[in-house]
C-alpha cells in the first residue's frame, strides 16, 4: 500500500473518530430535562437556577436575599420559640422577611420598595407576566382573567415532583414540573403572623389592586392555579423574571 493511501485512510479514521467523541460530549453535557437553563446570583452570593419558559426567563427557585440591590438590609422578623412573633408581623408596614422550612417569606412592603430586591436585570413578575406564564402552559385567556381556580392542569406543570408532602413513609409525586419552575410548598405567613396550611406555596405579583396585592397560589390537592389578592403583609415567596430589552 502506498504512503498516500495510508495517510489517507489514517486521517479518515482521525475525523471519523473525532466526530464520535463530539457527539458523545454533547450528549453527556446536554441537559437531561430538555430545559434551557442558566443560572444568576443576588447581591448575598446566593445562586438561583434559572429557567426558560416560553418566551420569559424565571428563576427555577424562591428568593433568599437579606439585602436590597444597594446593600441595604431587609428587616428580619425572629422566631421566639420557633414560632415567629405575630402581633409584631402583623403591626409592620416596611419592607420584611421571614424564615420557614423551605426559605424566606417576604410582605409585599418589599416588593414595592423603590430599593430593589430582584437581581441585576431581573425583577419581581407583575400579574400580567404571571399570566403570560400560565397562558404558555395551555390555560386560555378567559380562565388566565379569572380569579379563584383557574385552568386545568397547569398548576401540576409548575409544581416539582417532591416537596408538597411533609407526612412520612409517603411517595412524593404531586406534579410533572413539565414547565421546569420547579414549585415546592413553602406555605405562608398569614397577614395575622399565623402559619398557612402544609402542602401551600404562595408567589408575590408586583402588582396591586388598590390597597392589596395580587398574588398566586398552588396546593397539594389542586393541579391548577389560584389567583387573588390579599393584604400586603402576608408572607409569601418571591420568583423572579429576566428583564426583556
Amino acid at each position: 500500500m502506498k504512503n498516500k493511501e495510508i495517510y489517507g485512510i489514517c486521517l479518515f479514521v482521525m475525523i471519523v473518530f473525532s466526530l464520535v467523541f463530539s457527539n458523545s460530549c454533547k450528549k453527556e453535557n446536554a441537559n437531561p430535562s430538555g430545559f434551557e437553563t442558566d443560572s444568576i446570583s443576588d447581591i448575598d452570593g446566593n445562586v438561583y437556577k434559572t429557567v426558560k419558559i416560553g418566551n420569559q426567563w424565571w428563576t427555577a427557585e424562591n428568593l433568599k436575599t437579606k439585602r436590597f440591590r444597594n446593600g441595604d438590609s431587609i428587616t428580619f422578623v425572629n422566631e421566639i420559640n420557633y414560632n415567629l412573633d405575630s402581633t409584631k408581623w402583623h403591626d409592620i408596614y416596611t419592607s420584611s422577611y421571614c424564615l420557614n422550612g423551605f426559605g424566606f417569606l417576604y410582605n409585599f412592603y418589599t416588593i414595592n420598595d423603590q430599593r430593589n430586591i430582584a437581581p441585576i436585570g431581573w425583577h419581581i413578575p407583575g400579574d400580567d407576566e404571571w399570566k403570560e406564564l400560565e397562558k404558555y402552559l395551555g390555560m386560555n385567556e378567559d380562565d388566565a382573567d379569572r380569579v379563584n381556580w383557574r385552568g386545568s392542569n397547569e398548576g401540576n406543570k409548575l409544581k416539582n415532583q417532591k416537596g408538597w408532602n411533609n407526612s412520612l413513609n409517603t411517595i412524593e409525586l404531586w406534579g410533572t414540573n413539565e414547565s421546569g419552575f420547579s414549585a415546592i410548598a413553602s406555605s405562608c405567613r398569614m397577614f395575622t403572623g399565623d402559619w398557612g396550611s402544609d402542602g401551600t406555596g404562595f408567589w408575590w405579583t408586583s402588582s396591586v389592586k388598590e390597597d392589596q396585592a395580587w398574588y398566586r397560589y398552588l396546593d397539594i390537592n389542586k393541579a391548577n392555579i389560584f389567583r387573588y389578592y390579599g393584604p400586603k403583609n402576608y408572607g409569601f415567596s418571591i420568583r423572579c423574571v429576566k428583564d426583556k430589552n
